[in-house]
């Protein structure tokens, strides 16, 4: 493949899957330009090493998840957590646009590994040992972080138990 095929088959991956994949982003983050951020940083590592990946969005979802991780692990250091009023409302669509606000004010009321744990494990529907590995923490800290934040969306936003009660569960079992 000549460089110029592979420019033009990263065009048409990155023009094809940047909704989708800023969508999972601003879950990880909580925040536009965050996630902006994280995307563009996820992008830029794929163009590199594009011409040797066979699985380029899982690759880029990888990369998403890693750096998100990285992102807590330094903020631990050194920043703490501000909480906010109001957040953007997320892109994609619901039927019901008042369900989706609550949920997106609740989620980020969360910690980010809270945040992170809910999206691996409910939004993108991986198992607790796939969740474990891509954040880089063991099992039972995938269990309790969901669980923790499964009881903090019930606290914050009871209207919404209906949306999570299944989640809890098999989180307690």
């Amino acid at each position: 493949m000549t460089a110029e095929d592979a420019r033009a088959r990263f065009s048409e991956f990155v023009q094809a899957r940047t909704a989708a994949l800023w969508h999972v982003a601003y879950l990880l983050t909580g925040d536009r330009h965050s996630a902006e951020d994280l995307l563009q940083i996820a992008l830029e590592r794929a163009a590199v090493r594009w011409d040797k990946l066979d699985q380029p969005e899982a690759y880029v979802r990888r990369v998403l998840y890693t750096q998100t991780v990285s992102w807590w692990r330094s903020r631990q250091r050194r920043v703490k957590e501000v909480l906010v009023d109001s957040t953007p409302e997320p892109a994609g669509s619901s039927s019901d646009p008042e369900t989706r606000i609550v949920l997106a004010q609740a989620l980020q009321r969360l910690t980010p590994k809270q945040r992170a744990v809910l999206v691996l494990r409910y939004y993108e529907d991986r198992s607790e040992e796939d969740t474990a590995r891509h954040l880089d923490v063991t099992v039972g800290t995938v269990k309790s972080q969901a669980r923790h934040a499964l009881r903090r969306l019930r606290e914050l936003a009871p209207e919404l138990a209906h949306l999570f009660s299944d989640q809890e569960q098999v989180v307690t079992r």
